[in-house]
């Protein structure tokens, strides 16, 4: 058993996104038609190697639940016509968007794709889903670059907790 420590990280206006350049070949969607059966399909790709698996047991009725909400939206990105990477926008009623999930896929990582997809999610955070903050966590079982890419994109921390005997 080992800990597990979870990073809380917020960025409260636009102007603080350090943006990476554009990545020729990679284009980023919204998956404007919702199907949960699709955000269970890129959970389990994304997530596999980071220990996503909270979520993977639940039944179809709770996947479209979560994912066919009004507040959550879905952007894929595609590289070469394969799935890159993904990421889910959640909007709260108070306009802070929580990057839900976050990442790429397997073979895409070390690429060089993390950053500007990243940058996209916080732009579209801004200015597709009106943001007032925009926040996200992640934790040390995450990817050892995850950390720092949030921090690089501009995200600042703003709360740590340790949770005891994971895994």
């Amino acid at each position: 058993m080992s800990d597990n420590t979870i990073y809380y990280l917020e960025m409260l206006q636009p102007e603080q996104l350090k943006e990476k350049p554009a990545v020729a070949g990679l284009t980023i969607t919204e998956a404007e038609i919702k199907e949960y059966r699709f955000n269970r399909y890129l959970y389990s790709l994304v997530g596999e190697a980071w220990q996503w698996f909270d979520k993977l047991n639940d039944s179809d009725e709770v996947w479209q639940a979560y994912s066919e909400r009004s507040n959550l939206r879905t952007w894929v990105a595609y590289y070469q016509g394969a799935i890159a990477g993904y990421f889910e926008l959640e909007i709260s009623d108070a306009q802070e968007v929580e990057i839900k999930y976050f990442g790429l896929a397997p073979a895409f990582i070390g690429k060089g794709l993390g950053g500007y997809l990243l940058s996209y999610a916080i732009r579209q955070a801004w200015e597709v889903c009106h943001a007032k903050r925009v926040w996200v966590h992640t934790c040390s079982l995450d990817h050892p670059s995850a950390l720092a890419n949030y921090q690089a994109r501009g995200l600042v921390l703003y709360k740590q907790e340790v949770e005891s005997g994971t895994l």
